[in-house]
């Protein structure tokens, strides 16, 4: 894995789930821009409490940057296209809805 700082808008709604052992995690995706100025999908799982409650008071479209541990992917699109993607255990959230200032 690779510790990287990742900003984006949130897409779609943020979703509490549990796991078979009773414990609580989120998940959310990400659409952001490479230099090149092509979009990816970053497919985000937070674990900790602080990451959690930042990403749930997120809604789908709001700016935000995180920063965890990457994992590169890749993934075919209906044509056949490789796409680029990146997965992401988020241990921070950094910029979110209301501030530009650092959470937690």
């Amino acid at each position: 894995m690779i510790d990287g700082l990742v900003a984006g808008r949130l897409m779609g709604d943020v979703s509490r789930r549990v796991d078979k052992s009773g414990r609580t995690f989120v998940v959310a995706r990400v659409l952001a821009r490479n230099r090149a100025d092509e979009e990816f999908i970053v497919n985000v799982i937070a674990f900790d409490a602080a990451p959690c409650a930042d990403l749930l008071a997120l809604a789908d479209g709001d700016a935000i940057a995180l920063a965890g541990a990457l994992t590169p992917k890749v993934w075919t699109d209906k044509q056949g296209i490789a796409r680029p993607s990146l997965d992401l255990i988020a241990q921070r959230v950094l910029a979110g809805r209301d501030s530009g200032e650092v959470s937690h």
